[in-house]
């Protein structure tokens, strides 16, 4: 198996095509990329950003560059010595347009005597052989169908029409009540709808890729590029909504000859990967909350909840007691059907008392169990005891459910039932939209923990836990992703770098927070917390990309406003306190100040974390332009253009030997990236193991250090500062050293130190990093 060193995540799309890849395929080479990373590929709605709503995964999107696109990233891959990494979505696909989806078309068109029926996870005698389509304005809005070149029309919805179903002169709304579908209001999609979709994404309907034809079709064009040698690597979207991932992932690992795979996968805190999954790891969330919590300061955690208690009123946030609600929210509310139609699964002659289980009793047990569950699913038989303990405690909060659940648990511990199969799928769903997508913008007290994959009550991690942890994963994960930014995080890297600097700047935050509120008030403490977080982060920002995430973040936390029922008086004083940053001297001279004092810590945190996560045990990926300083925050900011010309040139000055005047300048953040890219693909030797070093003196608790080396034989040595603010205000490093195994040189400045003990003050003279390689034999990476 061929497998990546490190990868470097390029958002490919309409304004950005293969072939746009392709010519950036020697800058990245020099930066120090092993393999190109690719966002999905294959056809997608047109006009889409993103690519993961597939309408045809038999070809290369020709919008994106096509199949001829895609050889040309191939070809300059090759030629430079580089592989191709591709991200694929076998979950769903897009059908928010039908005519541009064939599968879907044939659906609609011919029923369940469709060839594509199987395909699609239907529940027919639920929907009286028809699939229900939450498009209409009203039910009412029938009245407002035609019918034109042969098929039905609402507004510029366009839908098949079944054979023989209409004459000339047909009422359309008779023509409607003969097809295969029905088209009703869209608010019925919560309780009504009859097939499977990526979380409540009504215009994204879930593929049944366990069955062996649909995997051989949906796969074709994919198994393609392995047979002609166009990719080496695939990243799986999303397995968790899979019937069978284990089984998916043997299929496409065979399929692919042995191919290096990764999953979309969030693991919670002490999860692991099933030993039987088919693949080298994740796509590196884990990595990510661990390299974050380096970065905050534990003693911050009882003030900030203090804070947080007056911003509610009260106590500060019940997190458990949260999370548990949102998922509710989510299970009661927009995922309604998905629970619905596992209630309808229970088997009949079930009975609770002598009596059969009610369906809508069951769908509020099983919501119990799902609002329960401390990971996103089980694998059974793996997890079955994380499915006991959540029947156990929904029990416990719910005792009036506990005769159903005790009912339910056996059936839902049955992995051959169509009952646990799809309940399995389901309460990933949940969690994502329960905890993800809402809880993380309701539990506000520091932005970075309520990051993807991240649990936020794991405040912040000492050295001597992080190196335990990255021993571990260089003993079972070595090939496994880790990553600081990606298309989904909530916040980029440098956004987050910066806000954890809070953490050691709580009363100067509790005065600047406070005082905004007198200034602009929202009446949500909480989001304002949130959104001067974000906006201290981020900025200096435009107004657009700071209203944009703060209707986002009001709208995902659902607690004074949301997207189906927006509350306009909020949403504009929310608008008001964004304006305000920009309009108010006052408001803005506060922030400006506050974002002084953050900014210098924050890119000792940045290049610090940067180096750490490319250094660490792993695979590491770099999103695209994050080589430079990233400020952004939820998508779609996060896949703004990337002026990739900007950074050659700069790549450029640096490799003539020019060297950033400041650590905060664009080029320290590229000279790291560059370095430890370039040595990690040039030097593997300096990469075979891992082991903690151990600094001493009074500020040793302020540095996170590694050996990379196996044994006796020597490896890079990462030195990186953590709390620098309050290692500034301790008196700095003083006669804190490292006791070094051999002559060193370092990546970053040229300086060599050692062998033997090295003040940590003379190695980090320059930049808050240092990225240390054994002088006999080194090479020059820059």
């Amino acid at each position: 198996m061929r497998t990546p060193v490190s990868t470097y995540r390029l958002q490919i799309r309409p304004s950005f095509t293969l072939q746009d890849a392709a010519a950036e395929v020697p800058y990245l080479k020099s930066l120090g990329v092993d393999w190109i990373y690719l966002s999905p590929i294959l056809t997608a709605e047109k006009g889409s950003d993103h690519g993961y709503d597939v309408t045809d995964p038999s070809t290369v999107d020709a919008d994106r560059g096509g199949p001829e696109g895609l050889e040309a990233v191939s070809r300059a891959a090759r030629a430079a010595g580089m592989g191709v990494l591709v991200d694929i979505v076998p979950n769903h696909v897009g059908v928010a347009s039908p005519y541009q989806n064939p599968w879907w078309w044939s659906l609609l068109k011919e029923g369940r005597k469709s060839p594509y029926a199987e395909a699609f996870d239907v529940d027919w005698d639920f929907g009286h052989g028809r699939v229900r389509l939450p498009v209409l304005g009203t039910d009412d809005d029938l009245d407002k169908l035609e019918i034109r070149d042969g098929e039905l029309r609402y507004y510029d919805h366009r839908f098949p029409l079944a054979e023989g179903s209409f004459a000339d002169g047909d009422d359309p709304r008779d023509v409607h009540a003969r097809q295969n579908y029905e088209l009703v209001g869209w608010r019925r999609a919560d309780t009504d709808l009859n097939y499977r979709r990526f979380f409540a994404v009504n215009t994204l309907a879930g593929v049944r890729v366990e069955v062996p034809r649909v995997f051989d079709e949906a796969h074709a064009e994919v198994l393609r590029w392995f047979r002609e040698g166009l990719a080496d690597g695939l990243r799986i979207d999303h397995p968790d909504g899979l019937a069978d991932p284990e089984g998916y992932l043997r299929r496409l690992r065979e399929a692919t000859d042995g191919s290096y795979l990764l999953i979309e996968k969030i693991l919670e805190p002490g999860e692991e990967l099933p030993a039987s999954f088919e693949c080298e790891g994740t796509t590196g969330y884990d990595a990510l909350a661990d390299v974050d919590r380096l970065f905050v300061d534990a003693s911050a955690q009882k003030a900030l909840d203090q804070l947080d208690g007056r911003l509610r009123g009260g106590e500060p946030a019940d997190y458990e007691e949260m999370i548990r609600g949102t998922k509710r929210r989510i299970t009661d509310g927009i995922l309604h059907s998905e629970i619905l139609r596992l209630g309808r699964l229970v088997p009949a002659g079930t009975e609770l008392a002598g009596t059969a289980l009610d369906a809508e009793l069951a769908a509020d047990a099983i919501s119990e169990i799902i609002a329960s569950f401390p990971v996103y699913r089980t694998y059974l038989p793996h997890g079955e005891e994380v499915l006991t303990e959540a029947c156990s405690l929904a029990a416990r909060n719910r005792r009036d459910l506990a005769p159903a659940i005790e009912l339910l648990q056996p059936l839902l511990l049955d992995a051959g039932s169509a009952l646990a199969q799809r309940f399995q799928q389901t309460s990933g769903m949940v969690m994502a939209k329960g905890v993800e997508d809402t809880a993380f913008f309701r539990y506000t007290r520091l932005g970075t923990l309520t990051e993807v994959g991240a649990d936020p009550t794991e405040f912040a991690l000492d050295p001597a836990e992080f190196h335990q942890r990255m021993a571990r994963r260089e003993a079972e994960l070595p090939l496994s992703m880790t990553t600081l930014s990606t298309h989904d995080t909530k916040r980029s890297e440098d956004t987050r770098a910066r806000i954890s600097v809070i953490s050691e700047f709580v009363a100067e935050w509790d005065k600047v927070l406070t005082r905004l509120q007198e200034l602009v008030p929202l009446p949500d403490g909480p989001l304002a917390s949130l959104l001067w977080q974000a906006i201290a982060g981020a900025w200096p920002a435009s107004r657009e990309r700071l209203q944009q995430y703060a209707t986002k973040a009001a709208r995902e936390a659902g607690n004074s406003t949301d997207w189906l029922d927006p509350n306009e008086e909020f949403e504009q004083k929310l608008a008001a306190a964004v304006d305000a940053a920009f309009d108010n001297p006052e408001v803005r001279a506060e922030l400006e100040a506050f974002v002084a004092l953050l900014q210098p810590y924050g890119a000792a945190n940045a290049l610090s974390a940067k180096l750490v996560q490319l250094t660490m045990p792993g695979v590491p990926d770099v999103y695209q332009g994050t080589e430079f300083w990233d400020r952004s925050l939820t998508d779609p900011d996060n896949r703004r253009t990337v002026d990739f010309a900007a950074r050659r040139k700069a790549l450029a000055e640096l490799d003539s030997g020019e060297r950033p005047a400041s650590y905060q300048d664009d080029a320290a953040k590229l000279l790291v990236t560059s370095r430890a890219l370039r040595l990690r693909r040039d030097r593997p030797e300096l990469f075979t193991g891992y082991t903690a070093v151990v600094p001493s003196g009074p500020a040793a608790a302020h540095l996170v250090a590694f050996s990379r080396g196996a044994g006796e034989s020597g490896g890079a040595v990462t030195l990186a500062t953590r709390l620098p603010r309050r290692l500034e205000q301790s008196g700095g490093w003083r006669d804190t050293s490292v006791a070094l195994p051999a002559a060193m040189t370092d990546e970053l400045t040229g300086n060599s130190f050692g062998p033997g003990p090295v003040h940590v003050a003379d190695i980090l003279a320059s930049y808050p990093v240092a990225l240390l390689v054994p002088t006999h034999g080194s090479e020059n990476h820059g």
